[in-house]
This record gives structure tokens, C-alpha cells and sequence, in this order.
């Protein structure tokens, strides 16, 4: 395996993992991958309603952080593993996602935009009464808003994560429909010294094409000069650690890129594909 190394992953510390987070650590041995980041979901002021239960994504970090610490010394000799998040970023909640990015030694920050104006693209009424393009302008242009204002973050995750949803999947789905949103918000990351994710998810779990995002806009990232992009599964149970890495494999190198990154205390490293 070239990537050896899964940054987005969820344990039954988030609410909708199902697998316990030693049965993902072994799990992740098994399949030989030397380093894992766990990236359990905290989506602050999520909009709860009939459809999603009540607090499911409101992280209680302590626990969590208290049983990955026995992990991490329990077996310190067979893989390494990372303290993370994903953050659901929402303008509104700015600042209290300020504030609880700065209260916890992390080792890496996924920025994510799970709700766009008030409704998760998971959901079909988000496509509902409109185009697909005018749904995914809206999402691109909510991710736009978003890295404009927070940069407490480390990877911006799953950068085309609605054309998971949309009617069409991704049958007519290009990074020229949207270059002009995509391009800023590339340029916003880089300008501000973050990085974005490869996330294999989509292809296993929704039989997209591609990686997220895919491999034109990851051409496109490298050309305007990121450098950063580290890649997840996105796995929410055991046995998908690494899963789809070959794809990402082959979206890398052919974008151009010759690495992949990992972090430990929030400081990036670079390891050779």
C-alpha cells in the first residue's frame, strides 16, 4: 500500500459511527496502514429535526479524547494514532467553533460544510425546486464564505462533498461548471496556509467516478500551488480503514503531486507516494 496513513475516520464517538474505536484501531492494523487520525463529527448548531436525533452531532470531546489516549499507549509499538476533528462549519457559528478549536490540543482540524443556509444536501429537499447547478453553486459558494472567515482548520474535507446527493450524482458534474467558485476558494486555502483532503467515501459508498474532490480540481489545487492534501476514507466502520486508497493513488499522481501529508500537533509532514 503507497498511502499508509487514513485522516478521516468515525467512531461510535460520532453519531453516526457504528464501529467502536479499538475495533477500528485493530481493524486498521490488519490492513496495514501505520498511522490513523480519528476526525469524530462536531457540528456546532446543527439543525435538528425529525430526521436527525437530537445532539447526534454535538461531540463530547473528553470521552472521547480519554479513550483514544488508552489506545494510543495501548498500542504505541504497532500504529500511531492521531487526535482529531471534523468541524461542520456554518457562518453562524463562527465563533463558537473559534473558540472550541483553541480548546483542545489537537492534531488536525477537518473543515467541513455539512449544512448549506439551514439544510444538509443529504437530504433530497435540498435539490428540490431547482437545478442541480443552483444546489451546488449554493454549496460551493457556502465553502467560499466559510474559509474566507475561519482558518483554525488544517484540510478543507470532502470539497465537492453535495454531488454525493444530487439527483444525477455525479453524471454531469465537472470542475469547469463551477471553476469560478472552486478556484477562489482553492486560492483562499492556499493563501492561507491550509490544505485540502482526497477523500475516497464517495466512490465506495455513493459509486461516484472520482475521488472527492476530484482529480481536475485536485490538477487544479496543485497548479495554484497547494501543496497540503492529506486522504481519508471516511470510513464509519471497522474494516473500510484505507479503503479506495489505490484511487487516491492514481488521483495524486496524476494532479501532479509526488506526496501526501500526515500531522501530529497540528504541524504538517510530507511522505513520499
Amino acid at each position: 500500500m503507497a498511502i499508509t496513513a487514513d485522516f478521516h475516520l468515525h467512531s461510535t464517538h460520532s453519531g453516526d459511527g457504528k464501529s467502536p474505536m479499538e475495533d477500528i484501531v485493530k481493524s486498521a492494523i490488519e490492513r496495514g496502514l501505520t498511522q490513523i487520525c480519528f476526525t469524530e463529527h462536531n457540528d456546532i448548531d446543527f439543525p435538528y429535526d425529525e430526521r436527525t436525533r437530537e445532539g447526534m452531532f454535538d461531540l463530547n470531546t473528553d470521552s472521547y479524547l480519554y479513550e483514544l489516549l488508552g489506545l494510543r499507549e495501548k498500542y504505541a509499538d504497532r500504529i500511531k494514532i492521531g487526535f482529531g476533528v471534523e468541524l461542520g462549519m456554518q457562518t453562524e457559528a463562527f465563533r463558537k467553533n473559534a473558540v472550541y478549536a483553541k480548546s483542545y490540543e489537537f492534531d488536525f482540524i477537518i473543515f467541513s460544510c455539512h449544512i448549506v443556509n439551514g439544510l444538509d444536501p443529504y437530504y433530497p429537499q435540498y435539490f428540490e425546486g431547482r437545478s442541480e447547478e443552483e444546489a451546488m453553486r449554493e454549496y460551493f459558494k457556502c465553502i467560499l464564505d466559510n474559509v474566507k472567515l475561519f482558518n483554525n482548520y488544517d484540510v478543507v474535507g470532502h470539497l465537492d462533498y453535495a454531488i454525493r446527493y444530487a439527483p444525477e450524482a455525479d453524471k454531469n458534474y465537472s470542475y469547469e461548471k463551477y471553476k469560478d467558485l472552486i478556484d477562489k476558494i482553492l486560492e483562499t486555502v492556499i493563501d492561507n496556509g491550509r490544505g485540502i483532503e482526497v477523500n475516497t467515501a464517495g466512490i465506495r459508498k455513493y459509486y461516484l467516478k472520482d475521488v472527492h474532490p476530484n482529480t481536475d480540481i485536485l490538477k487544479r489545487y496543485k497548479q495554484l500551488g497547494g501543496e497540503i492534501i492529506t486522504v481519508g476514507s471516511d470510513a464509519h466502520s471497522a474494516g473500510y480503514e484505507g479503503a479506495d486508497f489505490d484511487r487516491a493513488y492514481d488521483a495524486l499522481k496524476a494532479a501532479g503531486f509526488e506526496y501526501y501529508t500526515t500531522f501530529e500537533g497540528r504541524i504538517a509532514s510530507y511522505h513520499k507516494l
